[in-house]
């Protein structure tokens, strides 16, 4: 069992490493070089153009010469507060402020908490001293004589613990209540201060009956235009088009190869770039690299319109659904939130997701499948959980060395030495559980995506939902039943069965010690390598020497990112359980996350302003998932009080501490009828207020229009750009009479705009949207240091190398 000077070792090593990781970011931050890293929100939204491209020297243009900014390297701190929540909600939309105030919840609840624990409990603990009494085969530690475990049983000092419950509880509670008040009124604000979309009129419908002779476009048409005569507008149907979508990355593919082998010959316009022909071009004869991929293209184009023309034209293509779309928001509430058919299987409506927010692929499910992937992958998850009760059980062996040796003496010589014993229970056991659900959240992410959810929001939220059930059964139950069998190994041994439950119920505030070395490697060190973005920082350097050949593709190698709910969601609700449920019991802990939650709140809000760029927007949908998992953390934390006392023979205590679990229960039932419907169900008075507001600008032509292809599959519409834009940019050339006329042609993110005679203006594209024109007349450097720096200004200005999918 870890103690004082392995806290201590362990909170060195995680305190070094984040100033490391802060540092690092500090200084990396004021690089020009990585300038698109650090802040590629404000790229994204247009308001921020890099430093490179402004004057100075070559060196100046990728290293920071200015160094009195060196020693402003911490501002980002201040600077990450300076956003006030409506700002925020302006720039980053209402998940990520939504997603901020989860980390303001926790310190509201704990640092009072903490305060009054430690100040109240702490002495009461320590006063008995009851843990010098016990069997000497029990392993102790000096932490845990800070803990309920050091007063003895019968103890009238249990009423101080009983009192901090109700306590606890209550104040948690109420801040809850005030909480999901705020988000819920945020998010009604949010949705009718928007503007119009296309999910506010549309409705997602599933499950449509085969009619024979009809298609299932007809029969949506005919539904309803019969059931909802004055409010229906149009529907999209909804198309299997996964093979589709698969010859379309292909096309990419090969499209981005032989632009990087035109780039290749215009740069030494003497040799003609080739490849061998067999096997990715590792053997065979030669040929012409550019032929090869245009060939390659030109049959591929022939197979993407017919199979095209298939998924348009074959019935078998078209699955039974589709989005139905409405003339008012009032139409499409009414159709979402009301059964359709006197056949409860039949019809299912619900709201239909905002167009980036959907899982295109798993539309192609039929329905009648679903509730056989949801019970196949439950039965799945519940085998993993169990299945990573062995990797626990090893963290948990590195826990408890003592109780080990006492079992294997020949460890002894090795886990004596002081430092690798201070490492190895201080450190080593949150390290290596860290590493053991390091690729978790992934693979219940796939899970997810398999029970065939069609909105991306859902599929992130059920995902955190499994992994905070791991996190509760695995890393929270699992460590602790797991580690006391380890470390009362011995006391299991020796003593009578009627003795075991209260070396247990002594024993599970002893899991303190475990929790405070997991919080150090997750809650600070992982946090402040979040900070730095390490992973996104070498591929953005990659890219650009290997892939980037335009601002298209400089911009996706900036690689934003977005909030990872999967797994930053049940990892704060750990948080929120250990906190809860170790208050009463080991208050020393709280100190420890409320380090975590300052800390991250800090780093979160920084990467919120300048980093994330999300990928939906839910407005707060995921609140209610926050709100029930909290409460479970305090119903967990009332029954393990429960059960303590129990072992304490406190019987007579047990009464009061029943009482709290169902008035929990209530508050949660009160809160989840007075608010969640805000978050299931749209008003029909806002609706129709909406529809009031806007009726006067909009008629149904103009909103028809603006719906007919809102929810068309993007493989689709992204195949016509590629045929216009491919047409407009052979045009432009036609039109342009020399290489050095066409040298000035503008980016591929401009070639939407080109017309058949491009004015001067757009012949000169800005410094910042200029690329590596297609006919490039090559000028040798006149020095060796002229050569140096345009070979590393066009390693980051076009790349050198195609992009491998």
């Amino acid at each position: 069992m870890a103690t004082l000077g392995d806290i201590a070792v362990s909170a060195a090593f995680n305190i070094v490493g984040a100033f490391a990781f802060l540092l690092a970011f500090a200084l990396l931050r004021l690089q020009p070089i990585n300038d698109r890293v650090y802040f590629p929100k404000w790229y994204i939204s247009g308001k921020r153009s890099s430093p490179m491209h402004a004057g100075g020297s070559f060196v100046g243009k990728f290293v920071n010469l200015n160094f009195k900014t060196y020693f402003t390297f911490l501002n980002w701190m201040p600077q990450a507060l300076k956003m006030s929540e409506a700002e925020i909600i302006d720039h980053a939309g209402l998940d990520s402020a939504v997603f901020l105030r989860i980390y303001l919840l926790g310190l509201k609840i704990f640092v009072p908490m903490a305060a009054v624990a430690l100040v109240v409990l702490i002495p009461v603990n320590v006063s008995d001293g009851t843990l010098y009494s016990l069997n000497k085969d029990l392993v102790i530690s000096n932490i845990d004589k800070l803990s309920i475990s050091n007063v003895r049983s019968k103890s009238i000092k249990f009423f101080f613990h009983i009192s901090m419950q109700y306590l606890f509880t209550f104040w948690t509670c109420y801040l809850l209540y005030k909480e999901y008040s705020r988000v819920a009124s945020m998010r009604l604000r949010f949705l009718a201060s928007q503007g119009r979309r296309a999910e506010q009129f549309t409705v997602l419908v599933r499950n449509i009956p085969h009619v024979s002779g009809r298609s299932t476009s007809d029969s949506v048409e005919s539904f309803f235009r019969k059931n909802h005569p004055e409010h229906y507008l149009c529907h999209q149907a909804v198309y299997n088009a996964n093979k589709f979508a698969r010859l379309v990355q292909k096309r990419d593919r090969l499209q981005n190869w032989l632009d990087y082998n035109q780039l290749k010959f215009e740069r030494n316009p003497e040799k003609r770039p080739r490849r061998k022909n067999c096997f990715l071009g590792l053997w065979g004869e030669k040929n012409d690299s550019i032929d090869f991929y245009k060939h390659q293209i030109k049959e591929l184009d022939k197979k993407l319109t017919m199979e095209r023309q298939k998924v348009l034209k074959d019935p078998k293509a078209i699955m039974p659904a589709a989005f139905v779309s409405f003339n008012s928001r009032w139409g499409a509430a009414v159709c979402a939130q009301t059964q359709q058919s006197k056949n409860p299987t039949l019809w299912l409506t619900k709201w239909a997701p905002e167009p980036r927010d959907i899982y295109w692929k798993n539309l192609a499910i039929p329905f009648v499948s679903l509730t056989i992937r949801r019970f196949i992958i439950s039965v799945a998850v519940f085998a993993l959980i169990f299945f990573y009760m062995i990797p626990i059980a090893f963290v948990q062996s590195l826990a408890n060395l003592e109780g080990l040796e006492k079992v294997a003496p020949f460890l002894t010589p090795v886990t004596e030495l002081k430092f690798i014993k201070s490492f190895l229970q201080g450190f080593l056991p949150g390290l290596a559980l860290k590493i053991f659900l390091f690729a978790l959240p992934r693979a219940l992410m796939i899970m997810s995506k398999v029970e065939g959810y069609v909105a991306k929001s859902t599929l992130e939220r059920k995902a955190a939902a499994k992994y905070y059930y791991f996190m509760l059964v695995n890393v929270f139950l699992g460590s602790i039943i797991a580690g006391t069998a380890f470390q009362q190994l011995r006391a299991f041994l020796h003593e009578s069965a009627t003795q075991i439950p209260r070396t247990i119920g002594v024993s599970i505030p002893m899991k303190a010690t475990f929790f405070i070395t997991y919080i150090m490697v997750d809650g600070w060190a992982g946090i402040a390598s979040e900070i730095l973005r390490l992973k996104p920082l070498v591929k953005f350097h990659l890219k650009n020497m290997l892939i980037v050949k335009t601002e298209r593709d400089r911009v996706k190698a900036m690689d934003p990112g977005s909030v990872d709910f999967p797994e930053t969601l049940p990892s704060l609700q750990l948080y929120f359980l250990l906190g809860l449920v170790y208050a009463v019991v080991t208050p020393i802990l709280l100190p420890f996350i409320l380090v975590f939650f300052a800390f991250a709140y800090f780093v979160y809000r920084h990467q919120v302003i300048n980093v994330y760029n999300q990928e939906y927007e839910s407005a707060g949908a995921f609140w209610p998932h926050v709100h029930r998992c909290i409460i479970w953390s305090l119903l967990i934390s009332q029954l393990l009080l429960m059960g303590l006392l129990s072992t304490k023979e406190a019987l007579s205590s047990t009464p009061l501490i029943i009482v709290l679990p169902i008035l929990t229960l209530a508050f949660h039932n009160y809160c989840k009828n007075r608010f969640e419907p805000a978050f299931r169900k749209y008003p029909l008075e806002e609706a129709m207020d909406k529809d009031l507001e806007d009726r006067p600008s909009e008629s149904d032509v103009k909103l028809k229009s603006f719906l007919a292809d809102a929810y068309l599959h993007p493989i689709f519409r992204s195949f016509e750009e590629v045929e216009s834009v491919e047409l407009r940019v052979d045009k432009r050339r036609a039109h342009s009479p020399s290489p050095s006329r066409s040298s000035s042609s503008s980016s591929d993110d401009d070639s939407h705009h080109l017309e058949d005679e491009p004015s001067e203006e757009e012949d000169e594209p800005s410094q910042e949207e200029a690329v590596l024109p297609l006919h490039y007349e090559y000028e040798p450097p006149s020095d060796a240091y002229h050569y140096v720096a345009e070979v590393l200004s066009n390693v980051y200005e076009y790349g050198t190398e195609p992009y491998h999918n």
